[in-house]
């Protein structure tokens, strides 16, 4: 009976840590999409950018949001044809960029494109000339970016670059994306190719 009785408290005892466990995965998530009362898109200049594929790094002009992270869109990622979802794991990956409020959007003189939101799944992603916008799990640090030239999610990931400062190469908030990869085996780890 002594024994019945020590195996029901230790099964308790697990339930209750797979519980507590359960609540940090779900606050966790939750902070990964933090909702801002206000944004200010920033230009940093000298940013380091690291193209995942060449390994490359250059100092640029790039476009984050108002904590200094670089922000990213996707291409062909458009309100009307979302590519990076909840659903499909991509927000894990590539969390949106998010206020709690279409007022108070601002952006430098170097950011070109209109500001928008975009509202899906309870939240309001901010979008850049009608692309949604998002940062880069992986980028730990403050004008920093790793993500640049990722292939996933159905579309090549690039970093918004401020046109005024000369850049030569990926997004910069424009409709166009001057990516040239017609790669279809995927070259990252990241799902949803």
């Amino acid at each position: 009976m002594a024994r019945l009785l020590h195996h029901r408290r230790l099964r308790r005892f697990h339930v209750a840590i797979v519980v507590a466990a359960l609540a940090g995965l779900a606050s966790a998530a939750m902070v990964g999409l933090a909702v801002a009362k206000t944004l200010t898109l920033q230009v940093a200049k000298g940013a380091s950018v690291t193209n995942f594929n060449t390994h490359a790094t250059t100092k640029e002009a790039v476009v984050t949001n108002s904590k200094g992270r670089v922000v990213y869109t996707l291409s062909g990622d458009t309100t009307a044809h979302p590519k990076c979802t909840k659903a499909n794991g991509c927000f894990g990956f590539w969390p949106p960029v998010t206020v709690s409020s279409s007022k108070g959007l601002t952006k430098a003189a170097g950011v070109k494109g209109k500001l928008g939101v975009f509202k899906r799944n309870g939240i309001m992603q901010v979008t850049l000339g009608g692309h949604p916008l998002y940062t880069f799990s992986q980028d730990h640090q403050k004008n920093n970016a790793t993500g640049e030239a990722i292939n996933g999610f159905h579309g090549i990931w690039h970093v918004v670059k401020d046109p005024s400062a000369g850049s030569s190469t990926g997004n910069t908030g424009n409709t166009s994306s001057t990516s040239t990869s017609t790669s279809t085996t995927p070259t990252t780890p990241y799902p949803g190719y």
